[in-house]
């Protein structure tokens, strides 16, 4: 915490003297560079792995002369905290989840919409192909550079109170979303009260019941412990939507050309990387999750996509997100 303080204290200076340098890099020497990535996953989390596995690569590569500090466990702030760093340079890296990206980056409100994709496979067909380079090209109009994008399989709703078979049994439960107005109006079409906190704030509102349930991946429900305070997980599947690796376009290019294009080509390798142990461990989460008693029941999809498709239809008139729906499901 203190180390958090001294960091945005460090970057308030900076920007209240208008003076606005790459703060997130730092030099133990001449020769040596030290890039900075954050995280507000845990240390082991696939996204946080595949990140220091490009900071090994990159080390590899240059000698030493390129590095990479991970800051995880949200260490220097929430996710929407992190973005701003980056735009400005006050940190050079940060995984990002996508849904915490649609109001301010447009183009990824088509990775968010509620089930747009059928499958993990799917997915990542989308995002290994067109649909992905449009997403990460999107980012640049603010200040900042796509490195790749990390799927993270199937969001689901859990909650403290009861199973959750169709959007009935959702009717005035309190749920967290993230800072997205899609999955804000998704809740109340399916009958829920949306309740915007930051991640790292969720475990502690399903003890004090300030929320009744959040959704999220089965990797994120397991790592963060909110399975110790909610204990039905229903399958809803009702997104797929992905992180994205972004880098500060300041801290880009003070890298030069050669370097820059090293730490791209090692970013988008890095994706292989974090889908192995994406899919690892997630196949462990679930069979802890299981050993702890959660209970865990499957869902009338059916009736869970016909309760959203009024907020499908809306983003259906946007030509951007249609184009890219239109290539989303020619892949299924």
């Amino acid at each position: 915490m203190i180390e958090r303080r001294r960091f945005l204290a460090g970057m308030a200076a900076a920007c209240g003297a208008s003076v606005l340098p790459a703060l997130g890099a730092g030099r133990d020497d001449a020769n040596v560079r030290i890039l900075t990535a954050t995280d507000v996953h845990v240390k082991d989390y696939p996204t946080v792995a595949a990140v220091q596995w490009i900071g090994k690569q990159l080390e590899q590569e240059t000698g030493g002369r390129l590095r990479l500090r991970v800051y995880h466990s949200g260490q220097l702030g929430r996710e929407s905290e992190a973005i701003d760093m980056a735009r400005f340079g006050a940190i050079d890296i940060t995984r990002v989840y996508s849904g915490a990206l649609n109001n301010a980056f447009p183009l990824t409100q088509a990775l968010s919409l509620p089930y747009v994709f059928d499958s993990v496979p799917h997915l990542r067909a989308a995002l290994d192909g067109k649909v992905g380079a449009t997403v990460l090209q999107g980012f640049e109009k603010r200040d900042l550079v796509g490195l790749a994008i990390y799927d993270s399989g199937a969001r689901c709703f859990y909650n403290v109170r009861r199973p959750i078979h169709e959007p009935a049994d959702m009717h005035g439960l309190k749920f967290r979303v993230p800072a997205s107005d899609i999955f804000m109006r998704m809740i109340r079409l399916l009958g829920g009260n949306p309740t915007p906190l930051a991640y790292g704030e969720v475990f502690s509102a399903l003890q004090t019941h300030l929320i009744d349930g959040a959704e999220n991946n089965l990797r994120s429900f397991h790592s963060s412990r909110q399975f110790e305070a909610a204990h039905y997980w229903s399958q809803t599947e009702h997104s797929y939507s992905p992180d994205v690796l972004l880098i500060s376009r300041r801290s880009l290019d003070s890298l030069g050309k050669r370097d820059g294009a090293l730490l791209v080509d090692i970013a988008r390798a890095s994706v292989a990387v974090m889908r192995k142990l994406w899919d690892e461990s997630e196949a462990t989460a679930r069979q802890e999750l299981i050993a702890a008693k959660v209970r865990m029941n499957d869902c009338d999809l059916g009736a869970f996509r016909q309760a959203v498709a009024p907020l499908l239809a809306d983003y259906h008139r946007d030509p951007a997100i249609e184009a890219l729906y239109r290539e989303i499901r020619s892949l299924a």
